[in-house]
């Protein structure tokens, strides 16, 4: 007997019956064909918005201009997370379980509207840089109530964040470290994967190289600034928003040199109107006041009668000094006749390290008042008990600005003036600028008649 043949079975044999009835249009068609009118002319008639990237998803026509949103899709800014009730017999109020320990629900219009719990900032350069980010910090929390922002920066610009209380965490990790080791770079990325952010911000001119590890933070929202230059080749598909920066160096561009970010974040969006970006502020903690009152008490200086000179010349990495403006440091002896001007208020020197101690002494007497600070921290509340400020371009001159005294702030020229304190008349500080460039030949006379300024100043109405 010959054996049977075994033949394949029908495809039909192993699916159910599929009613044909319930197809309108043939199941394999051409895209282009099934694809509605007003899809396929929306492309013809877009308006001047930036152009998706088509790589990030090649399907993402965009929003559907028929789509109506009702009560279901809440328009407005975000609601903030409900606390839960403090416990008295627990000395931190509640506890707070680490993110993803349980399961977080969000409702659907927290989806639609974008809304950010969680946003992390990876902030380029040292204390000045970190400093002129605190409006952007600002921003963030008034467009998104209820959000906690992380920033992530060098060890030196994680000290600015003590004065301010919109950071929860500040983590250092110099984004703007070439050498840095695998173990560390690779931890980090586990440590921003696990706090599971909406959104990362970032200041560094992103690469490649750098668009990958916003990439691998698995943050929803990646934005970050770029190379403008062949350098940002392929950052673009790994990042949801990029800002070109107008140079190589972003400190270039002053006081406003997050224009670019902060265009983007306070944009209006959803019946929500664009969001103002505030004044600089600092705010300075009890603890860190008596401290430095302590420190000054001790040179000899009262409350409210004496003057803060900073950005004598130094080597040391404390100098507080922008990376925009490398010519911002005068010579001992250049303060030293400074400091003769000053009357009815007594001069006190800030150095950066105690090395710099003994040649100004040599050059204003052993019985003069000088203080070694180094945090910005300590600057601020030195600068907020003071009369006003006399400096070069350093934090204190923005430190000063921030807190509403007097200052007078010497550039080397004119335009890095009105760049790094546009409006001063609003904010009580009087410019003057070397007009050959360099800070070295600046008008020590007219200096001098600004110096005089302080003995008629009254500090009752000062801002504190």
């Amino acid at each position: 007997m010959a054996a049977t043949r075994l033949l394949p079975k029908p495809l039909h044999s192993f699916l159910p019956p599929i009613p044909t009835s319930q197809f309108s249009t043939p199941l394999f068609h051409s895209p282009q064909r099934t694809r509605p009118l007003h899809h396929r002319s929306r492309s013809l008639f877009s308006t001047n918005a930036k152009k998706k990237n088509p790589w990030l998803d090649p399907f993402d026509d965009g929003e559907d201009p028929d789509m109506e949103y009702g009560t279901l899709f809440a328009d407005g800014k975000q609601d903030e997370d409900p606390v839960p009730p403090e416990n008295p017999d627990n000395p931190y109020g509640f506890l707070k379980f680490p993110s993803g320990f349980n399961v977080e629900l969000a409702g659907l219009q927290s989806k639609i509207r974008g809304d950010v719990r969680r946003c992390c900032c990876v902030v380029s350069g040292g204390v000045y840089e970190n400093l002129l980010f605190f409006p952007v910090v600002q921003l963030i929390r008034d467009r998104y109530p209820g959000v906690q922002v992380d920033v992530l920066t060098s060890p030196r610009g994680k000290q600015t964040y003590e004065i301010n209380k919109n950071v929860r965490w500040a983590t250092a990790y110099d984004p703007d470290d070439e050498l840095i080791e695998p173990m560390e770079y690779t931890d980090m990325i586990g440590v921003l994967k696990n706090r599971y952010y909406d959104m990362i911000l970032s200041t560094k001119l992103a690469g490649l190289g750098h668009a990958a590890f916003l990439f691998m933070s698995t943050a929803r929202d990646r934005a970050s600034y770029v190379y403008p230059n062949v350098n940002a080749a392929g950052a673009g598909l790994l990042l949801s928003e990029t800002f070109t920066a107008p140079s190589l160096n972003l400190s270039e561009g002053g006081y406003n040199m997050y224009d670019e970010m902060t265009e983007w974040l306070g944009r209006p969006k959803r019946n929500v109107p664009r969001q103002p970006v505030t004044p600089l502020k600092v705010s300075i903690s009890k603890k860190l006041r008596e401290y430095v009152e302590a420190k000054y008490a001790k040179a000899g200086v009262e409350k409210g009668k004496y003057v803060v000179i900073h950005g004598i010349e130094s080597d040391s990495i404390a100098s507080m000094r922008s990376k925009g403006d490398t010519d911002s440091l005068l010579p001992v002896q250049v303060w030293a006749e400074i400091a003769k001007e000053i009357r009815g208020l007594k001069p006190v020197f800030v150095i950066p390290h105690e090395k710099e101690r003994e040649d100004l002494e040599e050059a204003v007497g052993e019985d003069s008042s000088i203080l070694f600070i180094t945090t910005p921290g300590q600057l601020a509340a030195l600068i907020d008990d003071s009369a006003g400020v006399i400096a070069t371009n350093t934090a204190a001159v923005q430190l000063a600005n921030a807190r509403g005294k007097r200052c007078i702030a010497l550039f080397s020229s004119e335009i890095k003036g009105r760049l790094f304190v546009p409006d001063p008349e609003a904010k009580n500080c009087v410019i003057i600028s070397s007009k050959t460039g360099k800070l070295i030949d600046v008008d020590t006379e007219a200096i001098k008649d600004a110096v005089r300024s302080f003995e008629s100043f009254d500090n009752s109405y000062v801002l504190v």
